[in-house]
């Protein structure tokens, strides 16, 4: 069985030369993904903001109609 790393932010430069984070989970799956900063600085303080953000976020359950 492969072994599996921790959770992640990635830091990196797209294409377009736009600065991006992405979150990947211990098997490298992409779980979430930014929407691109002009410097690198920009993402970074993005990534600070966001694990602030998701250690006191709520869970909320949503009930679509004709859902269960």
């Amino acid at each position: 069985m492969a072994e599996m790393s921790e959770t992640a932010f990635e830091v990196y430069q797209d294409g377009s030369g736009e600065w991006r984070w992405r979150l990947k989970a211990g098997n490298h799956e992409i779980v979430a993904s930014s929407e691109g900063y002009v410097d690198k600085a920009g993402a970074i303080r993005a990534v600070g903001s966001m694990k602030r953000w998701v250690e006191n976020a709520a869970v909320e359950e949503i009930i679509e109609e004709g859902g269960e």
